[in-house]
């Protein structure tokens, strides 16, 4: 039987690669989308499913998973959570609370909504994955960036969280670690890195792959470090 996964954040330069591999993988992918123009990065398939919606209301994640389960031929078998963000700024004392806030939203609300919303189609299908991006600067903080590492700390604290509440559903719950991913976002705005140490998009696409599938039953409440390697 065909399954379906959700990939947030899918039209990115991370979660383009994602949906590839997965649609190579068989699966049937709902990708939400906010920019039309990144549509293009993706592959033309019959078991690629797009539509416009904001991960951070209520109502148009719902949205979102209804046209997931749509197919009962292909139920719902995991989610992955890939919106987020990254932001440099001042040290504590010289960031503005909003700033602090808006990362935790960034990196948190599509997170919970997505899973909140989809977590009863799982249940329904007998269980699945739930795969969020928590960050190696999460558990290595550097000065000038606490929203952000507060934000991925607890994008780990919550996958935790779903990985003990949803055990007995047969329902996994994993978060991957990366380090500086290469992305043409991250690129364009660190034009003078030498990109020493970043990792491709296509291999974190491999880890995600795994832990979506079968083959990974036994894993869940992980932390998966995804740095790449020098």
């Amino acid at each position: 039987m065909a399954q379906t996964v959700i990939v947030s954040g899918g039209t990115g330069g991370l979660g383009s690669a994602v949906t590839r591999r997965l649609l190579d993988d068989g699966w049937r992918v709902v990708v939400p989308w906010v920019v039309e123009s990144e549509l293009s990065r993706l592959p033309e398939s019959d078991a690629l499913v797009t539509l416009e919606a904001d991960l951070f209301d209520e109502l148009s994640v719902a949205e979102v998973v209804s046209v997931a389960a749509a197919d009962p031929s292909a139920p719902v078998r995991a989610v992955v959570n890939l919106v987020g963000g990254f932001a440099m700024g001042e040290r504590v004392h010289a960031t503005p609370i909003g700033e602090f806030e808006r990362l935790l939203q960034l990196n948190l609300r599509p997170l919970y909504l997505l899973s909140a919303a989809a977590i009863p189609k799982l249940i329904e299908a007998g269980g699945g994955s739930v795969v969020g991006v928590s960050a190696k600067a999460a558990f290595a903080p550097f000065s000038g960036a606490a929203g952000y590492i507060t934000s991925k700390a607890a994008v780990w604290a919550f996958i935790s969280a779903l990985a003990a509440e949803y055990k007995d559903d047969g329902i996994r719950a994993n978060a991957i670690l990366p380090s500086v991913i290469d992305t043409p976002g991250n690129r364009e705005s660190q034009p003078d890195s030498s990109r020493k140490g970043w990792v491709s998009p296509e291999s974190i696409a491999e880890t995600i792959a795994f832990l979506v599938s079968d083959a990974s039953a036994a894993v869940t409440g992980a932390q998966v470090p995804v740095p790449g390697v020098d």
